[in-house]
């Protein structure tokens, strides 16, 4: 289906995601029906081969040189890169292989070099953190001097709009390794391994070779997607991918016009396992955000007790505002009481393995 989304004057374009649930397909080469369990199975093992090959990209691009030519934007030519990160990998020649006699096609690569293209991507403002904090290394980890919280604030990406948490954190990080290694770190990268592959399979980098999705018709909520899986786990040669139809019911909060792109597939893991969630992505035409002429307003707050408080009004005719609702609020205190609670004992832990 086209991707390109039809606007009148006056509207713009926003892209929204919605979560579907895989409930089952059919093999179109044996026209057998399959279950929600077998599509995960077939999927976790698309998934599993990318995922290798993206750990394997990682493992041999996490560094600071890769990630900061990755990160300029342009080639050894001097070419701008594409903005796609699979396009971009290949630019720079950072190609990868499933291994010894197993056999996928273009795209499944593709999907692995946009799932490790983006990660190395995202490393650049961890390095130029790292690198900050390293620079200004406080006399006393434990407690900044005010000075030495200007100094760092200087230093990182950002710094006088990041919460003291996120520094504290890097802080300690880099602390732990000076005391097992009696030095500090040269760079993030010998600070951190190369982060975790998640599985899943990223079809927003691939064609109409791999994968399609059509709706019914414009108005229904049903919606066919049709990709490629393999028939084992260690598919030998192309006869062992075969195309795999899945039926999908949209939720009531895409709208009948929006455009739908491919969807992001991630096969659930542990004891909800056996189901294949897509993360749907879609377009929709909405008015364009003006300076002026709102009538429309909500005042947001935030507060100790309660996190946020919220409440829309009304501007009208007459000059007067007045209120919408009785508002809402969000407490995260139950939230809070959690996170410091596994704080705890994650720190007791800690503490219990080092003595």
């Amino acid at each position: 289906m086209s991707r390109k989304l039809p606007l009148a004057e006056g509207q713009a374009a926003r892209t929204a995601t919605a979560r579907v649930l895989l409930r089952g397909g059919v093999d179109e080469k044996t026209g057998e029906a399959l279950t929600a369990r077998t599509v995960a199975e077939r999927v976790g093992w698309a998934a599993d081969l990318v995922a290798g090959m993206a750990a394997d990209l990682l493992a041999e691009h996490w560094n600071a040189g890769d990630v900061a030519r990755l990160a300029a934007g342009v080639d050894e030519a001097g070419r701008v890169l594409p903005s796609n990160a699979w396009m971009a990998l290949r630019r720079l020649g950072w190609d990868v292989t499933a291994g010894d006699g197993i056999k996928v096609n273009d795209r499944i690569v593709r999907m692995a070099q946009e799932q490790a293209g983006r990660t190395l991507r995202g490393a650049r403002h961890r390095a130029e953190m790292a690198a900050g904090i390293l620079a200004t290394w406080p006399a006393d980890p434990a407690e900044r001097t005010e000075a030495e919280w200007d100094a760092v604030r200087e230093a990182v990406p950002d710094g006088r709009c990041l919460p003291g948490s996120v520094i504290k954190a890097r802080t300690r990080q880099i602390a732990a390794f000076c005391d097992e290694r009696g030095r500090l770190p040269v760079d993030v990268f010998e600070l951190e391994e190369a982060p975790r592959v998640a599985r899943m399979l990223v079809l927003a980098a691939v064609d109409r070779q791999q994968a399609t999705l059509e709706r019914a018709d414009d108005e229904s909520a049903r919606v066919l997607l049709r990709l490629q899986l393999p028939t084992r786990p260690d598919p030998r040669s192309y006869a062992d991918w075969t195309w795999v139809a899945c039926p999908l019911t949209l939720p009531p909060t895409v709208p009948a016009d929006a455009v739908l792109h491919l969807p992001t597939l991630r096969p659930a893991t542990g004891p909800g396992g056996g189901r294949v969630h897509a993360d749907l992505a879609f377009s929709h035409a909405v008015p364009k955000v003006e300076r002026k002429g709102h009538t429309t307003a909500l005042g947001v707050d935030w507060g100790l007790n309660t996190l946020l408080s919220a409440g829309p009004c009304r501007l009208h005719a007459d000059g007067t505002i007045r209120a919408l609702g009785a508002g809402a609020m969000f407490r995260a205190a139950g939230v809070m009481a959690r996170q410091h609670r596994l704080r705890r004992h994650g720190e007791h832990l800690h503490a219990k393995t080092d003595t």
